[in-house]
């Protein structure tokens, strides 16, 4: 048996492939939520009173403090045992989500908090809403200088979605342990899976690092 079997190798791309879409749909799903979620928390961080904020802080921090993977679990295998059975996919994109969302909110809150209070103060003065403030003023001024931090969130979640793998998600990683299983051969998938997730997060992380020099130039 030689180390490496390109035969066997070529074989591998299209479930790889397969895996590989649902890897980005699960990204790209959870980006959505852990961007509009955590701006959410972040705006309520800062406009509700202090009843409403402590329990959110204390969730949020509950979130933040624990493994992914102990969530991935509790969602999956002890939510069914109260007869709530959400599917693997969803399951994983949600509490993914939901889980990063928790640091979208430390990323949202710091460029919000970096705005210049005389905005708050000029506007109030002029007598503008602060549905308004928050709208056309304070975040077209936060939110560009974030860019960079939620974008590294993306990749980091982008290479923890191999972690779906442990509830049954048949994603990049799942695919990978599948062929390698069936075949008892590790070495040309694992590989091959490896590259494809280097390939993705090192041209985007270097794309972040680039987009972060231009905006610290401007």
């Amino acid at each position: 048996m030689t180390l490496w079997d390109w035969g066997f190798a070529l074989e591998t791309l299209p479930m790889l492939g397969q895996g590989l879409l649902v890897t980005l749909q699960v990204t790209f799903t959870a980006t959505a939520i852990f961007l509009s979620l955590g701006l959410v928390i972040a705006l309520i961080q800062r406009s509700c009173p202090k009843w409403i904020n402590v329990p959110l802080g204390f969730v949020t921090e509950f979130i933040r403090r624990t493994p992914l993977l102990v969530q991935l679990y509790f969602v999956f295998f002890v939510l069914p045992e109260f007869n709530i059975m959400i599917p693997p996919l969803t399951a994983g994109f949600l509490v993914m989500g939901i889980h990063y969302s928790t640091y979208a909110a430390m990323i949202y809150g710091a460029g919000i908090d970096n705005v210049d209070r005389g905005q708050w103060d000029a506007s109030t003065a002029l007598n503008y809403s602060r549905l308004h403030v928050w709208i056309h003023i304070i975040l077209p001024q936060a939110i560009p200088p974030m860019i960079p931090a939620l974008a590294n969130l993306l990749i980091g979640m982008f290479k923890e979605s191999a972690l779906l793998t442990a509830i049954t998600v048949m994603e990049l990683m799942g695919e990978t342990r599948l062929i390698a299983n069936e075949n008892y051969r590790y070495f040309e998938p694992m590989t091959i899976a490896g590259l494809i997730y280097l390939s993705i997060s090192l041209p985007a992380a270097l794309a972040t690092k680039a987009l972060e020099r231009r905006l610290g130039s401007v």
